[in-house]
């Protein structure tokens, strides 16, 4: 056999050396990393709702940028948090991810001890948000936020608010309110926003929380008032008042988006967010938004996760003695 002799013309041994080293840092693309298996979107809630809406949603979207399939899982309990405590303590590989930005994420945590905190996550995209509208009963003389102040602040405690359960986002948001304009009312809890609503329009309860949407109807149908959003102007109903343009700093809403294990790392979420982002700017997820009614609003993982903090903490200011996350 004839032994075949390796030349280097030229450049020798040394600039072999540092051509082959210059070949393996030519070559980033096939060492980027990228999902091995299946991505488990993880949602604290049972399917049809909300949070499972954004999920399946977002998934659909994106399925087309990725190489492995986006599956949808549900995990419902505890308001959320039996989700978060999952995706909080899974492995940080970018195979498991969270809706996140609701009452498990900024509210449910400052009310009672979970089994994470918002610091165990780190955003990789929002998706989503929705605004909140405070609505009276028509004809209860509560026409507006300033005759709810006084006769709040006339009468402290008389004054009653419905919500879809203690320690979510709505109940947080009345929270932040009363402390905002320096007021007591009464919280009494239902087990979803339809049954606060229709104690409102009962005469049982004197205002509660719901979406723009409900809100746009149920004005239009003669039953209710809409004094205030709990953020920003909704698109939807316009002529309603923000707090903030009414003078209370407060910004609550109900966000959506998607978040892993604070210790993943950095190229796996910039690797998430790239595809996250391009199926939000696809024509697949804008038809698919418009035909759920689902507001998009985008964010990158750092501001998703400013966003929800900021709303953490206020609730837990609001709150007192909650546990800031």
């Amino acid at each position: 056999m004839r032994t075949m002799k390796l030349g280097f013309p030229k450049f020798g041994i040394v600039g072999a050396a540092v051509a082959a080293a210059l070949a393996l840092s030519a070559a980033p693309a096939d060492a980027a990393w990228e999902p091995k298996r299946p991505i488990q979107i993880v949602v604290g809630f049972a399917p049809g709702g909300g949070t499972d809406q954004t999920a399946r949603l977002i998934a659909s979207a994106a399925q087309e940028f990725f190489p492995v399939p986006l599956v949808v899982v549900n995990r419902p309990g505890a308001s959320g948090t039996l989700a978060a405590e999952i995706v909080a303590n899974a492995d940080p590989d970018g195979h498991t991810l969270l809706v996140a930005g609701g009452s498990e994420s900024t509210s449910v945590p400052n009310h009672m001890k979970t089994n994470y905190k918002l610091s165990q996550f780190r955003g990789v995209v929002r998706v989503n948000r929705e605004h909140m509208v405070i609505v009276t009963k028509q004809g209860s003389g509560l026409d507006s936020i300033e005759a709810l102040v006084k006769k709040a602040k006339a009468n402290p405690g008389s004054l009653s608010y419905g919500s879809s359960g203690p320690a979510g986002i709505l109940h947080s948001a009345f929270l932040v309110f009363e402390k905002e304009a320096g007021i007591q009312m009464k919280h009494v809890p239902y087990k979803g926003g339809a049954p606060a609503l229709a104690a409102v329009l009962g005469g049982h309860i004197d205002m509660t929380i719901i979406t723009p949407g409900d809100a746009q109807a149920q004005v239009a149908a003669g039953k209710v008032h809409a004094l205030a959003t709990t953020s920003d102007r909704a698109d939807q109903i316009p002529d309603v008042p923000s707090l903030t343009d009414l003078g209370y700093k407060v910004n609550l809403e109900n966000m959506k988006g998607l978040v892993a294990p604070a210790e993943t790392p950095d190229e796996v979420v910039a690797y998430l967010h790239e595809r996250f982002k391009q199926a939000m700017e696809s024509d697949t997820f804008k038809t698919l938004a418009g035909k759920a009614k689902i507001q998009a609003a985008y964010l990158s993982g750092e501001d998703f996760e400013a966003a929800m903090k900021d709303m953490s903490d206020a609730v837990a200011a609001a709150i007192g003695d909650g546990q800031k996350q």
